[in-house]
């Protein structure tokens, strides 16, 4: 220190001390876990590969409680979606079959009551020909709490869809076709389709009513991504000029047909009002075109509608009450075919290739 004048040497000590006395505060800070530290939710998501960039420094104390600390309401809804994607992934588990196929189907609280269109959809698979085995593989979506209720009394596999954020309809009665809360019902269900393929399950979704009396998926090619039924068919399998009825549809989970989705739920922006089939009618040849989706069209001759349909019970794989209003209509003309099937199931081998066995016309809706 020799050389050094005595101000210049207080100077130097002072600001020794200065340092010194920082790094102890900065090393008792730090130890005492009062500086930044990760939190167990964020290493958390960090291992999980979802944990987001940090927010831009608070400006102030209040700004800072309103980035930190998350509402009741958000954690609530948070770990509500994470118990309702569980759930989900623990019933589709449950019932895919070993080529992880689901069968799904969806009903309010209206379509499932007793006697009602869910007790009809459940019959059909008994008095199916070799088709029983199928409801093991069934997945019923509820779509109100008085719809779960009923189905978990009948069934085993039962899902209560959650509904679209800030979405308050009430799903539990019968809708008027076309009307607002309709519309939502039947988007809610493609939302519900995109997740089931994305977590790398097949399925074939089948309106509550659509009769089952044999085995579908003999009418289907291996070669195709989408299976759908058909509300007028006119003789190609593969041509989008064929109208399509979502009601009955299968589709087979891979990257393309998760796009063909995102692209389907876009496009409702484009046709407003509409529902899903019908926009899927407005865009078909594009993701045919442009997408490559190779889309089946099923024969009526096989699986008849109420709109068009061969009235042959010898070739009939499903029946679907489409052109028909009303829940009372489709139960009352639905119910009478049942009784049909039922009796045409008692013939002997010569009776029914004596053929065609038809059903009785016309009923409320039927032709």
């Amino acid at each position: 220190m020799m050389g050094i004048q005595p101000n210049l040497l207080n100077q130097l000590v002072s600001l020794l001390l200065g340092a010194s006395v920082a790094g102890v505060l900065i090393f008792f800070l730090s130890s005492e876990g009062i500086g930044p530290q990760p939190s167990a939710a964020g290493i958390s998501s960090w291992a999980n590969g979802t944990m987001a960039f940090p927010d831009a420094p608070a400006q102030d104390a209040n700004r800072t409680a309103k980035v930190d600390v998350a509402s009741p309401n958000e954690a609530n809804n948070t770990a509500q979606a994470a118990e309702q994607e569980q759930e989900l992934e623990r019933l589709l588990r449950a019932v895919a079959d070993e080529d992880r196929t689901v069968i799904m189907t969806s009903v309010n609280e209206a379509w499932a009551a007793e006697g009602s269109l869910l007790d009809l959809f459940l019959e059909s698979f008994k008095n199916g020909e070799r088709i029983a085995h199928f409801v093991d593989h069934l997945l019923i979506v509820a779509l109100d709490a008085g719809a779960l209720e009923r189905c978990r009394a009948v069934h085993p596999h039962c899902y209560l869809l959650p509904p679209p954020a800030g979405d308050s309809s009430d799903l539990s009665e019968e809708k008027v076709f076309m009307s607002k809360d309709y519309i939502d019902l039947v988007w809610s269900k493609v939302r519900l389709q995109q997740r089931i393929l994305e977590l790398g399950y097949n399925f074939l979704f089948t309106d509550v009513d659509i009769m089952w009396f044999r085995d579908p998926f003999e009418r289907m090619s291996v070669a195709a991504h989408m299976v759908t039924s058909s509300d007028f068919y006119f003789g190609e399998p593969y041509s989008p000029v064929n109208a399509p009825n979502t009601g009955f549809l299968y589709v087979k989970s891979s990257r393309r047909t998760v796009g063909v989705f995102e692209a389907w739920r876009e496009a409702r922006l484009s046709f407003p009002g509409k529902h899903e089939q019908q926009v899927l009618n407005e865009i078909k040849f594009e993701l045919v075109a442009k997408r490559g989706l190779r889309l089946q069209f099923l024969d009526i001759v096989h699986n008849a509608g109420f709109c068009n349909n061969t009235r042959d019970f010898n070739t009939l794989y499903t029946m679907h009450a489409n052109c028909c209003v009303g829940l009372g209509a489709k139960l009352h003309d639905l119910g009478n075919l049942m009784v049909e099937w039922r009796a045409y199931r008692g013939m002997d081998d010569e009776q029914r290739r004596r053929g065609p066995v038809r059903w009785k016309v016309p009923g409320i809706c039927i032709h």
